[in-house]
Parts: structure tokens; C-alpha cells; sequence
């Protein structure tokens, strides 16, 4: 086969990304990958292997006359062309020749100069755009088209046109995780050849222009069958990013309306089909990338989505890709065909001619049919359902992104809790909640009854982490389909906490103790600061606090910014309490003793800024004060000016074995009422607190 640049290949094509291809997914590596391999082409006679290019020719009469492409190909012998595999490569040089073209004009000698002034070598700037980006119908250059591009419907089509390659009045556009990576791949390229532009000059784009041009290479194959499009696309891989699980059910779902016979699918029905598909990935992958810093990940949604629209079982549970493309819409759905009812009038054979009844006609005797095991109209709600579905999904992980009026502050700050406290395998029921629970009160009972299931089951009791999780997936399924109601979701999970009581209705407590002995008895012994809900819990008693003052002072984001920080958690009496202030308000306890009391709940506070790490091993005294320089300006904060808990544990005079086991009580008695629990009596306490040597 033989091998073409960029310059064969484009000479009289035009080239569409379909409405089946996933949107530009590669990211920094892959780009870097891309410009290092064009940076070591050593010499203008070398050439780069880039790969193959799947394309499949779309002919002519596809085209409507009014439509953009349709005058190149008419008057100019063009050929259009779907590209099937290599979207990425092919798309990743048009981005690195439109960033050329934009150094180029940007340079401080071409201000004020028309484009036909512009050199890269002997070539015109125009004659560079006419050939890769876009070409002008003369003499009026009012029609263009785009010679590389999104097919109309694909969700990136206007980003590309009006971001990235420059056409103006682009009105409203979409923007989604891909249209990041489209927007961060032109960035990167400008970087690098502003750099080179300083290093070799113009010479150096020249070069660079030559060797993405010319130099790299490719295998360019046409596809023949029509389906083949589909199946094609399935088996092939672009460099470094496999297609995501939601794009190959993309190109599944599309395939599939293809495959319908007529009297099934009639042709208006079909497009019907296709655009509704393709308006729900749109939709999906907006969601997706709402928060550019955050984007969610695809086969996240798609697996909980699949949890909350199919029957979950365990056995499927890890492999719920394989049950979508091969059992649920797999192709032998549509050809396996499944005998449908049809009303006959039933006759028993007389010797005698009977009589007629004249409302009977012949047309209304058939023999039973048969249609597709998988019906366009399922397909159709299933494509409904996870268009749906994207939105309640993007607003279980960012509650507080927009401030509509469709949900409550209630559940946004339940929802908040959720997503601090870890919401495990709930997310399905969670998003199947915000489809079908029309009562803001009732959303709220189950978002709490959830929180509270995931406090002592998870971080009290520490139970293994799959515990019940089918029974709350198989709830997601019951939840959506109406088979049970919000009121018996509550009922459910609460139900499954009936291990965690005593008979006399006090909370077990053996499980979190036993984990908290082996916390204090470890080789480097953190008690309660082990705890992996610790900064969780202490955030709540801090929110306690602030509802009664009316405004918080402590923030999630930061408090929790750096996983290792000890600074946002503090040590009261420090690990290392080697002042004198400490040694004597300590004095004639014993290392064990001591141990408990720096690691237990007690002494532990949230810091409301990380410049309180200066305190450190300070004395009580001066944690508690804020430090001046000489002109008056604060160099260091105390515990009098930080968070509420850190104002309460100011007030007190002094800091002692006293002072942690009083707040620990104080805090036990919080996770009492916080989440509906009793610990037991007063010496109940002091032994989870593990000073039961308190007096």
C-alpha cells in the first residue's frame, strides 16, 4: 500500500469526522508524543510513519446542492470522505497547521499586512489555508467550505469551526471535556512554535510546516461496504487513547438503526432514530465535561446507568460493557426475530355453509408475524433514558455547580454531604432518585437515610465495602421502573442496620473500638487520627458550630486539599509535646498513657488555616494567641481567631488531661444526636475514647 502525506492526501478531499466518532480525546502525552516525533525527523529527505487512515467515500448525491461541500465536488472533482480510523492524528495536524497560520499572522513584521503578504518559504499564507482548511468560491468568497471537520451533528462540529480554526459569529457553543482537549491541543502546538519561532525563527516554522506536510506518512484505505463502517470501527484503536466503553455504544446503537428492515424502520424513522442518538451523546458528553477542571469519567455514568436500566447481578457486575454489546444490543437482536400476536378469528369447519357476518372482512385474517427481538421503540427509550440520566448524574457530584430552582438547598447540602463523606455504590440510586422523586421532602428523607447508612456502616463499624451492594443496585432498577417508592428505599436501608444495635437499642460499639485499638497499637500509633472519617466527622461538629453563628469559616475544598497535611487537622497536645508547658501539665502519666490521650477524638481540631502550621509544638497559651510583627501586621493565626472549634477550644484556660476527655465527651455526644445512635453511659465513652484510666 502506498504511503501519502498530508499534502497527496488533501489535494482534492474533503474530510468529515461522523456522527459515531467520540470527539477529540487526546490530551498532553499524546500530544507531546505527536510534536517529539516531527521535532526528530533529522533532515527535509526523511520521512515519519504515522499510521493508518480508514476512511469511507461518501458519494455525491449525499449532499444537498444548498450544502457547503456540494460545489467542490460538483465543479472541482473533490471526493468527500467519512474518516473512520485516525480522526486523532488527522485531527492533531490540522490543529498544528491552523496554530502555524495564527504564529504566522501574529508576528509583530506582518501587522497590518493582508494574508497574501504572509510567506512561510515560498509559500502564501492563503495557499496554505486553501489546502487544509478551508477553500473560497470565487469570485464572491462568500461560500467556503471547511476541508477538514465535524459532520454538522457532532456535538464538537461549531468549537472546531469558530474556536479553533477561526471563523467568526459563532453564536452560542457547546462546550465538553472534548472541546477542552481541542482547546488544549491548540494552545499546547502555539506554545511550541512560539518557542521555536524565538529559537530559529522563521526557519524553524518552515520546517516544521514541511515535516507535518510532507513527511509524515500514512496508509490511506477506503472501506467498500456500507457496514462495514461500523464493525470497522469497533475493531480499530487511534494511538494511546482506546475508545471509552460510551463510545463504542455510540457506534453500536447507530449500527443497529441500520439494520432494520424498512417495513420495521421506515427511512424517516430511521433518521428520527439517529438524530435522537446523536442528540443524547451530545447532551451526555456536555454533562460529562460541565466542569472542564473535573471531568466525570464516561464508563462511571455508563456502568451506573446500566446498573439503574438493567437487571444488576454480580456476575455481570464487573463486566457490564460486555452485556451491553453482546447481550442487550448486540446485532443479533435485530436479526433474531420474535413472533408477534396477531387477533385471528378462530373456525371450526361445519359441513353446512355458515353465515356471513358482514362486519367481517377478509383483511382482518393474518397469520402471526414476526419483528426485531430488540424494537425500535426500545432503543428509543433506552437512548431517552440515559440522555436523562446525564444531567441528575452531573448533579449528584457538583450539587452547588448552578442555582436553579428544580432542587432544594436541603439537597444540595445532603447531596454536598454525600460526595464528602464518600458515596460508595449509592450514585445509581441517588441518579435514579433524581429521575422518578418528584417531592423535594422525600428526596431529602432518602439522601439523608443514605448518609447516615454510610456513617456507621462504613466508617464506624468499618464493613467491607461491597456489603449489600446488590441490594441497593437491584433498588436503583425498582426505584426507576416504579416498582418501589422512595418511602420503601428509606424503609430498605434502614432495615439493613439492624446488626449494629444492642438488644437494649445501644449502638455496637466492639467493631469501632477494636479498629481504633489496633490505630493505637500500632507501630506508629495514631488512635483517632487514623480514622479515615475523621476530617469528616470534625467538619460536621465545625458546621454544628457555624449554624449557630451564621457563617462558616472552614471550607471542604481547602481543608482537605492535601491528603498527607497534618496541618488541617491539629494535635492539641502535640505528638511530640517536648516543651515544659507540656511535660508539666502532662506530668506523671506514662507513654501508654499519654499515647491515648494525644490520639484520642478529644484532642484533635480542625484548623481553619494552613499558617497555623507555625504552632506546631507551641505551648496551649500560645496556640491560642494571634502573633504581631512590630508594625502590627499578623504573622501568625491562633485558635482565638480561626474556626468555630478552634474559638471554642480557645476559651479555655488552660490545656490538660481534663480538657480531652471533657471535649471528647462533647463530641461523642454530637455523633449521638448527629446521626441518631446511643454510645452508651459516661463510662461507655471514656472507654471508646480509650481513657477509661480518666478518673
Amino acid at each position: 500500500m502506498e504511503l501519502k502525506s498530508l499534502n497527496e492526501i488533501f489535494e482534492k478531499g474533503i474530510f468529515r469526522i461522523p456522527d459515531y466518532q467520540r470527539g477529540y480525546a487526546w490530551q498532553k502525552e499524546q500530544l507531546r508524543d505527536f510534536w517529539e516525533d516531527l521535532i526528530n525527523i533529522e533532515n527535509e529527505e526523511k520521512v515519519h510513519y504515522t499510521g493508518m487512515l480508514t476512511m469511507k467515500n461518501i458519494p455525491k448525491e449525499a449532499f444537498k446542492k444548498e450544502e457547503e461541500e456540494y460545489w467542490l465536488l460538483d465543479e472541482h472533482g473533490y471526493r468527500a470522505y467519512h474518516v473512520v480510523d485516525g480522526q486523532q492524528r488527522l485531527t492533531t495536524s490540522i490543529i498544528l497547521i491552523q496554530a502555524i497560520v495564527d504564529v504566522l499572522r501574529e508576528m509583530p513584521e506582518h501587522a497590518g499586512k493582508k494574508e497574501e503578504e504572509i510567506y512561510i518559504g515560498s509559500i502564501k499564507l492563503p495557499n496554505i489555508k486553501e489546502t487544509y482548511l478551508v477553500k473560497e468560491r470565487e469570485p464572491d468568497r462568500i461560500v467556503k467550505t471547511y476541508k477538514f471537520g465535524y459532520t454538522v451533528d457532532n456535538p464538537s462540529f461549531k468549537y472546531l469551526r469558530h474556536q479553533i480554526l477561526g471563523e467568526k459569529d459563532g453564536g452560542t457553543i457547546t462546550e465538553t471535556f472534548y472541546t477542552l482537549n481541542l482547546y488544549n491541543a491548540k494552545k499546547y502546538f502555539k506554545g511550541q512554535l512560539q518557542d521555536l519561532l524565538k529559537r530559529e525563527g522563521v526557519e524553524g516554522l518552515r520546517s516544521i510546516y514541511k515535516k507535518v506536510t510532507q513527511q509524515l506518512k500514512f496508509n490511506q484505505y477506503i472501506i467498500g461496504k456500507e457496514l462495514d463502517v461500523f464493525v470497522a470501527f469497533e475493531t480499530m484503536n487511534n494511538r494511546g487513547k482506546k475508545l471509552s466503553n460510551l463510545e463504542l455504544l455510540k457506534n453500536r446503537l447507530i449500527y443497529l438503526t441500520t439494520l432494520y428492515p424498512d417495513r420495521e424502520l421506515k427511512a424517516d424513522a430511521r433518521k428520527k432514530l439517529r438524530d435522537e442518538i446523536n442528540d443524547a451523546w451530545k447532551e451526555i458528553y456536555h454533562q460529562l465535561g460541565r466542569n472542564k477542571q473535573s471531568p466525570l469519567n464516561d464508563d462511571d455514568f455508563l456502568k451506573a446507568h446500566w446498573i439503574m436500566y438493567f437487571k444488576y447481578s454480580r456476575s455481570k457486575g464487573n463486566d457490564y460493557i460486555r452485556d451491553l454489546l453482546n447481550e442487550q444490543f448486540s446485532t443479533k437482536k435485530i436479526q433474531k426475530k420474535r413472533e408477534v400476536f396477531v387477533e385471528t378469528i378462530d373456525a371450526e369447519e361445519v359441513t353446512e355453509t355458515p353465515e356471513i357476518d358482514e362486519d367481517w372482512t377478509m383483511e382482518e385474517v393474518e397469520e402471526n408475524g414476526s419483528v426485531s427481538d430488540l424494537s425500535p421503540e426500545e432503543l428509543s427509550r433506552f437512548v431517552g433514558s440515559i440522555k436523562s440520566a446525564s444531567s441528575r448524574w452531573f448533579f449528584t457530584h457538583f450539587p452547588f455547580w448552578e442555582d436553579d430552582n428544580e432542587y432544594s438547598a436541603e439537597e444540595r447540602a445532603w447531596l454536598d454531604k454525600l460526595n464528602r463523606i464518600g458515596i460508595a455504590y449509592f450514585r445509581p440510586l441517588v441518579m435514579s432518585l433524581l429521575l422518578t422523586e418528584k417531592n423535594p421532602e422525600q428526596r431529602v428523607a432518602v439522601l439523608k437515610v443514605i448518609e447516615r447508612f454510610i456513617f456507621i456502616c462504613f466508617r464506624l463499624d468499618q464493613v467491607r465495602s461491597n456489603y449489600r451492594d446488590s441490594e441497593f443496585y437491584n433498588a436503583a432498577r425498582e426505584l426507576y421502573y416504579g416498582q418501589i417508592d422512595s418511602s420503601n428505599v428509606v424503609e430498605k436501608i434502614d432495615n439493613n442496620l439492624w446488626w449494629c444495635n444492642e438488644e437494649d437499642g445501644r449502638f455496637k460499639t466492639s467493631y469501632f473500638e477494636d479498629f481504633l485499638k489496633k490505630k493505637f497499637d500500632s507501630k506508629n500509633p495514631t488512635g483517632y487520627y487514623g480514622w479515615s472519617a475523621l476530617r469528616y466527622f470534625l467538619y460536621e461538629y465545625e458546621l454544628s458550630l457555624a449554624a449557630k453563628r451564621g457563617q462558616h469559616k472552614i471550607h471542604w475544598n481547602l481543608f482537605v486539599k492535601h491528603e498527607r497535611d497534618e496541618v488541617s487537622i491539629e494535635h492539641i497536645l502535640p505528638q511530640t509535646p517536648d516543651e515544659p508547658c507540656w511535660k508539666q501539665a502532662f506530668k506523671g502519666l506514662g507513654d501508654k498513657k499519654l499515647t491515648y490521650l494525644k490520639g484520642s477524638l478529644g484532642n484533635l481540631l480542625p484548623l481553619s488555616m494552613s499558617i497555623n502550621a507555625s504552632l506546631q509544638n507551641d505551648c496551649f497559651v500560645d496556640k491560642k494567641q494571634v502573633q504581631h510583627d512590630a508594625d502590627g501586621v499578623i504573622i501568625r493565626h491562633g485558635y482565638a481567631n480561626g474556626s468555630y472549634s478552634e474559638i471554642e477550644v480557645a476559651e479555655l484556660p488552660e490545656w490538660t488531661p481534663e480538657g480531652i476527655l471533657k471535649r471528647g465527651l462533647q463530641l461523642l455526644k454530637f455523633m449521638e444526636k448527629r446521626w441518631d445512635i446511643k454510645l452508651g453511659s459516661e463510662e461507655e465513652k471514656k472507654k471508646l475514647l480509650f481513657l477509661s484510666f480518666m478518673e
